[in-house]
C-alpha cells in the first residue's frame, strides 16, 4: 500500500457532523483492511466557519480512496501520493480543558 494525503475542504458544518463522518469512515475502512487504512486527520477551520480535513491514508490506489469515500459519504477534493516522510517533531498532544 502507498501513503496518500486527502484534502477535504468545507466538508462539514459542525464538529458533530465531522464525528458522524469519522464513524462512517472507520466502519467502511475496517471492512477493507487490505485495501485502505486511515492513519490520521487534521481538522481545518475554514474561513466560512465550516470544517475541512487533511487526512493521511494508506491505500492500494487513489481509486480505493474514492470507493471508500463514496461508500462513507465523504468529500474528496484532492488526493496526493506521499513521496517521503520527514518528521521534525511528533504531533503535539492536544490540551484538554
Amino acid at each position: 500500500m502507498k501513503t496518500y494525503v486527502i484534502l477535504r475542504r468545507h466538508g462539514w458544518r459542525t464538529a458533530a457532523d465531522l464525528e458522524e463522518a469519522a464513524a462512517r469512515s472507520t466502519a467502511e475502512g475496517d471492512s477493507r483492511p487490505d485495501d485502505i487504512r486511515w492513519i490520521r486527520s487534521y481538522v481545518l477551520g475554514e474561513t466560512d466557519g465550516s470544517l475541512g480535513t487533511v487526512c493521511i491514508y494508506q491505500a492500494s490506489s487513489p481509486e480505493a480512496i474514492r470507493r471508500h469515500a463514496l461508500a462513507a459519504s465523504l468529500p474528496v477534493d484532492e488526493i496526493v501520493e506521499v513521496a517521503d516522510t520527514v518528521v521534525v517533531r511528533e504531533d503535539p498532544v492536544p490540551a484538554h480543558s
